[in-house]
């Protein structure tokens, strides 16, 4: 076997072990080895702080207050914290005056961003459950009752909802979509195991008791919280019956700039939580890796699978006869002519190079160790 081809299949063997061998082994484990389910009583009647941390205008915010408040939780066990971004909010806490009595308004900590909202957030909090909401997507009436429902099992200190994506035509046939049903999935399994690597951050609940100060420069809050529990020895679950509604769009460009962020908040999780790569000190310390840290070889991977399968066209190409090169530029051809096939085609390119050039600049981010990358986009 030529040196291409090697490196051709090398390189498409660790791809498909990453992005399908590891969903696949996590998926039968959950089946062989599941963990015991909770047989105890249900409690949905604890009270519950949503914390609402948010630099959206006022008319936004009041929106997605309403959308909390019409909850089938009791009314009486719930209070919704809206904690104002100290840096860059576009409504002051005059603005939400006299929305509701359940409501209170903070102003998040020094020196602004997300993080130190929620910590904000989370001191002015009394309920027992907290549920982390974000302001652009919606809640339907049961969210945050199957919620409170998951944790009324002793063994998880967290549990994540479902993220729905929704929106244009266009937007529910990315690939984008499929990454998120497949994450979905992939959560579902690992939490049935021992636990999610990772929380959806517009959609889930800890307990207030067990809230991890955040440092203000975490980038992804809803992977440092989630794993500060694991740390601790606390389960985090998964649960597709409480959803949260996204019905905005995201072209290639949109999903490449918040997939920069993400990639480089898990580089940064090294640092924040050096004992999250200790195999003894983190029970799912295989699970982050496979799922999170062997991902960011992609690109690389990638580069080499194409660059080898490039030699080797050129290679069969030079050994053609001239009648099947013909065919085989009229198929490329042909596929082109078309203007759908061609439209599809140049968006999954565009989406591809987009994504890998985002993951690319993470890896960069993280050895550098800079983590100055935030932009307002979905988490």
């Amino acid at each position: 076997m030529t040196l291409p081809a090697t490196l051709a299949l090398a390189s498409l063997a660790a791809l498909l072990a990453i992005w399908l061998g590891y969903p696949l082994l996590i998926w039968a484990a959950a089946r062989i080895f599941p963990a015991r389910l909770y047989e105890g009583a249900v409690d949905r009647n604890r009270t519950v702080s949503v914390i609402l941390a948010t630099r959206e205008h006022a008319a936004v915010v009041r929106q997605r207050i309403d959308n909390l408040l019409s909850t089938d939780h009791p009314a009486h066990l719930l209070q919704v914290v809206v904690a104002l971004d100290s840096q860059g909010a576009q409504c002051s806490a005059h603005e939400l005056d006299g929305v509701d009595h359940r409501v209170v308004v903070v102003t998040g900590d020094a020196p602004g961003g997300k993080a130190a909202a929620l910590n904000a957030g989370v001191r002015r909090a009394t309920g027992d459950i907290l549920v982390l909401a974000d302001a652009a997507q919606r809640f339907d009436a049961r969210t945050i009752p199957e919620l409170v429902a998951a944790l009324s099992d002793p063994r998880f200190g967290a549990v994540s909802g479902a993220l729905e994506l929704g929106g244009h035509e266009y937007r529910r046939r990315s690939p984008v979509d499929f990454y998120w049903a497949m994450e979905k999935w992939l959560r579902h399994n690992e939490a049935r195991v021992h636990s999610s690597v990772g929380v959806t951050g517009a959609v889930y609940a800890t307990r207030r008791a067990l809230w991890p100060v955040v440092p203000a420069s975490t980038l992804l809050d809803d992977v440092y919280v989630p794993m500060s529990l694991v740390l601790a020895g606390h389960r985090v679950g998964f649960t597709y019956a409480a959803r949260a509604f996204d019905v905005r769009t995201f072209d290639s460009s949109n999903e490449g700039v918040r997939k920069t962020r993400t990639l480089t908040g898990v580089m940064q999780l090294r640092v924040l939580l050096p004992d999250i790569l200790s195999w003894r000190r983190n029970p799912i310390c295989a699970q982050f890796v496979a799922h999170k840290l062997l991902r960011l070889l992609t690109p690389l991977l990638a580069a080499i699978f194409a660059l080898s399968i490039a030699v080797l066209a050129v290679q069969v190409t030079l050994r053609a006869s001239s009648t099947q090169r013909l065919v085989v530029l009229r198929v490329i051809a042909a596929l082109f002519v078309l203007p759908a096939t061609r439209r599809r085609i140049l968006a999954l390119v565009r989406w591809g190079v987009s994504l890998q050039m985002a993951t690319t600049r993470a890896l960069v981010n993280g050895v550098s160790g800079r983590w100055s990358v935030w932009s307002k986009t979905r988490s």
